[in-house]
């Protein structure tokens, strides 16, 4: 009774809570390479299997034991059974029940509200206030942080900062479409024309420019304050379509990457993106 209490324990035990890995597919020449690197490697640098699925949020290192002896386990392509196994979380393949679980901690993921006058820079030669102001800590850390895209300096709101090159480069990508949200606060009262103008698209020097979705949120004393939607990367995007229209902005604020909010976050604080949003941005862009 105790062994098959165990067993229906251990098959309870999802990995729900673990990040999931980036690309979920492992090629033969990756399995070789990681096999083969696992022979040259120091001990040293080597972590218990049980320890490193409990660090990834698997389940407790109790319950990944079980995992493992139930051959619900994968390391590099193979099954893993036995209990004294290390490997390195750095480079070595682990899959649970089949899904692909990153194990690797050293990626971080940050959310920062960018206040207006900062630069979207991570260091300034003029010495003007920049990204990297915010983050000093942790770029002495070693983390080697860049933010994801930019603001202009005169534009606040939502920033993403990471040491994940693969999915940074995913997200700035025209072809996958990653929509963001923003707050426009333009001179003159708009009326509901707007909404289909932006939506039809707007000729700039570059090419036809097009929103998504466009709200009128407010309209006051000669000011109107516009949320606007779309997939667009190009410098200046929003500021140049309303100025085209009529509608100068005087100021702008970025509130929304996919489904990746702002929220109530301060300006000039930094939050750690949960394990939700950035499974959110890993789907969008195929991850």
């Amino acid at each position: 009774m105790a062994a098959q209490r165990a067993q229906d324990e251990a098959a309870a035990v999802y990995v729900s809570n673990a990040k999931p890995a980036k690309r979920q597919h492992i090629t033969d020449e990756e399995r070789r390479a990681a096999l083969a690197s696992n022979k040259n490697k120091d001990s040293q640098n080597l972590v218990r299997l049980q320890k490193v699925l409990a660090s990834a949020g698997v389940a407790s290192r109790r319950m990944s034991e079980k995992l493992i002896a139930m051959g619900r386990v994968e390391v590099n392509g193979e099954i893993v059974q036995q209990m004294g196994l290390r490997i390195d979380p750095h480079t070595d393949i682990v899959r649970v029940d089949g899904t692909r679980v990153q194990v690797n901690d050293q990626m971080v993921y940050f959310i920062l509200n960018k206040p207006r006058g900062v630069h979207s820079t991570m260091s300034d030669e003029l010495g003007r206030p920049c990204v990297g102001d915010f983050i000093t800590e942790r770029l002495e850390q070693g983390q080697g942080l860049f933010h994801v895209g930019r603001l202009d300096a005169e534009t606040e709101g939502l920033l993403l900062l990471t040491n994940d090159g693969e999915l940074a480069n995913r997200l700035m990508h025209p072809s996958y479409q990653v929509t963001k949200t923003y707050m426009a606060t333009v001179l003159g009262e708009v009326n509901r024309g707007i909404i289909r103008e932006l939506k039809d698209g707007v000729e700039l020097e570059d090419g036809i420019a097009r929103a998504d979705d466009v709200q009128i949120v407010d309209v006051w004393q000669g000011k109107s304050l516009l949320r606007v939607e779309l997939h667009e990367g190009r410098k200046h995007i929003v500021r140049r379509m309303l100025k085209e229209l009529g509608y100068p902005v005087q100021a702008l604020v970025r509130t929304k990457i996919h489904t990746v909010q702002l929220g109530d976050q301060k300006p000039g604080s930094v939050r750690a993106m949960n394990a939700s949003e950035l499974a959110s941005l890993y789907k969008v862009v195929g991850l």
